[in-house]
């Protein structure tokens, strides 16, 4: 599949301020979308109960003021855009291919991953860095209790 554009979207401060949060939503519960469109034609769509609980915490992180983005887990990226999902630069993607870390293929000469390897990634270097912080807190406190 080719790459598509990493495209971040984010609320202003004066749209989260105007927006609530969707409610819980129950196992009977059913979410529908009110478009108006600017002729003043209504238009009413069902969102599917899978789709509605996505929705759900996409607006929630933009309430938070999070920028996100949405991919499907098969699309394939460059190492620019795995950059920025990751928070690391392209070079250090690179070296993290070429290591074997993360599963990639040319496409001519250009690399590609798949975004479920990259999150898999994402995820593994998340734990890693849980148990840096951890380890930091716990030498922080052998300092401050035994003056080490």
């Amino acid at each position: 599949m080719a790459s598509q554009i990493v495209h971040f979207a984010g609320l202003s401060d004066r749209d989260r301020k105007a927006a609530s949060p969707l409610p819980k939503l129950g196992a009977g519960d059913r979410l529908e979308l009110h478009v108006r469109h600017e002729g003043g034609k209504d238009q009413t769509l069902s969102i599917p109960p899978s789709a509605a609980a996505a929705v759900q915490v996409l607006l929630a992180h933009m309430l938070r003021g999070e920028r996100v983005a949405v991919l499907a887990e098969d699309q394939e990226l460059s190492p620019t855009k795995v950059a920025a999902i990751l928070g690391i630069s392209r070079p250090l993607v690179v070296l993290r291919m070429d290591r074997g870390d993360l599963p990639f293929r040319y496409v001519g000469k250009h690399r590609r991953a798949l975004l479920k390897d990259v999150l898999g990634l994402k995820s593994r270097l998340d734990v890693r860095q849980a148990a840096v912080d951890a380890l930091a807190e716990d030498t922080e406190d052998l300092i401050q209790t035994h003056g080490l």
